[in-house]
């Protein structure tokens, strides 16, 4: 493996801006990112929200821990097998096209969940899974085990979610790749960490604004109509999307000055496609998708169990549990953008990049460890500010584990390596999703021994990173 200095490639194009003073389309670009990643999270914080509504029978469709645990892991089955086609896809045809391809399809798909509320529907995928298990029982060695059964009893709308759950999956998957590989054209190296803050904060955003617009619809016109809440916005971004994206080359309201700011740590471009084989010889690469399996699952259990958790420990409802998740997704923005901001202050008073993401990770993973006391919260807020802590660190630690792809990998390679990366942690989600159903099932809802596992998996994760790249040398493929 050939180790060089430099850290990506650029463009070759001539700037066609005007040569004045620094211009800032760059964040114009960083903002777009920012609101599909926000609109990427308040699809995917919907069926969260509506949990205890599905989990009674007399309003919902009497979801049970187990079949919610299911359902959140054939997300993360989805995610995962999407997260590896959308990086490929990303670098195949582009960040602008791949973008709007990946953010049209969610959004398909999260409209689609509103199917599991039609008779019609659910009526026929209950008869066709009844008619799969009967045949599945003609089957020796496979016919008598329990799960066949099991199958032939899944309700209707259960399966509807877990198809549209599916397909969610698929679409949100080329959302990181895209908004990375967005970044690593757009900026320089120095600034990629605030800028991943930045849009990565859509993520809090996201599940901010979600308990509002969800409740509203909830309550106004019924759980099934919650999943159509962001469409006309994703149509309003795609318009703005094509209006605005190019490479910073191709844009003419880049001046000179801001086009070579963008490429000021960049090398010519070699054109040759990387293979996901030629990826994974890089310990590099194994560093990052081991530091995701370690710790993508503790960001998802906050996504898909926090209501539940709060419904459960404190009895709240839909409309009493806005304010406190809308302190701890506000904390998360904060985390996220500061986590972003710390590394770039210290690589500017002279620190190198090794040294300055290093310690502000192992920082941000030492500040999850007291979510381990929540057992000992008496109070909703003494929860709330220790799930704030702990989530906000998380998205620092996020912000900067992201950007080690783009500090070791050059552009053409960012968005496969991070989904690979992603992908692993959404097979790691597969597991521990279905773990933390049968821990809630079996404890009556005890959430204490996941929020234990929680707090000890950063570390664990800096530990792996550091022993498997002790320095972060940018390398040439």
């Amino acid at each position: 493996m050939k180790q060089t200095e430099t850290s990506c490639e650029t463009s070759t194009e001539e700037p066609k801006g005007p040569s004045g003073p620094m211009t800032g389309y760059r964040w114009r670009v960083c903002a777009l990112l920012f609101v599909a990643t926000t609109l990427n999270y308040m699809d995917r914080q919907v069926l969260a929200l509506l949990k205890p509504t599905l989990q009674d029978p007399r309003i919902g469709i009497g979801l049970t821990e187990v079949e919610f645990a299911a359902i959140v892991s054939i997300f993360s089955a989805a995610y995962a097998v999407g997260l590896l086609v959308a990086g490929r896809f990303v670098d195949w045809v582009g960040t602008r096209t791949g973008y709007a391809v990946a953010l049209s399809f969610w959004t398909v798909a999260s409209v689609s969940h509103f199917l599991a509320s039609v008779p019609a529907v659910t009526g026929s995928l209950h008869s066709s899974m009844v008619t799969l298990a009967l045949l599945l029982r003609r089957l020796p060695g496979i016919g008598s085990g329990h799960w066949v059964g099991m199958m032939g009893n899944l309700p209707g709308a259960v399966i509807c979610l877990g198809i549209a759950r599916f397909a969610l999956g698929l679409g949100e998957a080329g959302n990181f790749p895209a908004a990375i590989k967005a970044v690593a054209e757009w900026f320089p190296r120095k600034d990629r960490a605030l800028a991943t803050g930045i849009f990565n904060s859509g993520t809090n955003i996201g599940a901010t604004l979600a308990p509002f617009t969800v409740a509203f619809v909830l309550y106004r016109l019924g759980w099934r109509y919650a999943f159509f809440t962001t469409s006309i916005f994703a149509t309003m971004w795609l318009i703005l999307w094509f209006t605005m994206y190019r490479r910073p080359g191709e844009v003419r309201s880049v001046s000179n000055s801001e086009l070579a700011y963008i490429n000021q740590d960049a090398r010519p471009p070699v054109e040759s496609k990387i293979r996901w084989l030629l990826l994974t010889r890089y310990r590099q690469t194994w560093a990052f998708l081991l530091a995701k399996v370690l710790t993508d699952p503790i960001w998802w259990f906050y996504l898909y169990w926090l209501p539940g958790f709060l419904h459960a420990r404190f009895g709240l409802t839909l409309m009493s549990m806005g304010m406190p998740l809308l302190v701890v997704y506000n904390s998360c923005s904060i985390g996220s953008i500061a986590g972003g901001w710390l590394p770039a202050r210290l690589i500017a008073r002279g620190w190198t990049v090794n040294r300055a993401r290093k310690s502000a990770m192992l920082l941000y993973a030492m500040l999850v460890m007291p979510i381990m006391l929540i057992g000992r919260a008496e109070s909703i807020w003494e929860a709330v500010a220790l799930i704030s802590l702990a989530t906000s660190a998380h998205q620092a630690w996020s912000a900067n584990l992201f950007t080690l792809v783009s500090d070791m990998f050059p552009r053409r390679a960012v968005a496969s390596v991070v989904g690979i990366g992603a992908c692993g942690g959404s097979v790691s989600m597969m597991f521990f999703g279905l773990l933390i159903g049968f821990i809630l099932t079996l404890t009556h809802g005890d959430y204490v021994p996941v929020f234990l596992m929680a707090g000890t998996a950063y570390l664990v994760a800096i530990a792996t990173v550091q022993l498997m790249v002790p320095k972060l040398e940018s390398i040439s493929i």
